[in-house]
């Protein structure tokens, strides 16, 4: 019987120590902060055994998130060029609308949703959502799910 992988988007703040360090060590690698395993795992206050036995199981959503489209749920404040500059932004960063609705606007804000493809994104998908949050405009947002 073939086994099957069951993937879970969990909280960081409910991750053990160990799993935590593991990605850390795994980000300060792919940043080219440290040269090698063993410096970043004594970088980080990890074993290398317990690296070994995490790091093939864990890493950070964005990475999950990698050619796949990823659907956002934002509050825009009903101001000109709200939307254009989240889609603007989007754009920036080389990833594709693939679709957009928006509501009309209630009480001085509208709710928008936006599928998103990331593929080409040239910036990790945590990067372009910290970037949107900082929007003018941009009351809330929210990862609805992906695909």
């Amino acid at each position: 019987m073939e086994e099957k992988n069951t993937f879970y988007l969990v909280r960081e703040e409910i991750l053990p120590e160990a799993i935590k360090k593991t990605i850390r060590v795994k980000e300060v690698l792919k940043r080219g902060e440290v040269r090698t395993i063993n410096e970043a795992v004594e970088k980080m206050g990890l074993s290398r055994s317990a690296y070994y036995k995490y790091k093939d199981f864990v890493f950070p959503f964005y990475e999950a998130s990698k050619e796949k489209i990823v659907t956002l749920s934002l509050l825009l404040e009903h101001k000109s060029g709200v939307l254009s500059r989240v889609l603007n932004t989007v754009a920036d960063h080389s990833g594709s609308i693939m679709t957009i609705n928006q509501g009309i606007p209630l009480q001085g804000v509208a709710n928008t949703t936006i599928s998103i493809e990331t593929k080409n994104l040239t910036v990790d998908l945590e990067a372009l959502l910290d970037k949107l949050r900082m929007i003018d405009g941009v009351r809330r947002m929210e990862v609805l799910g992906q695909v």
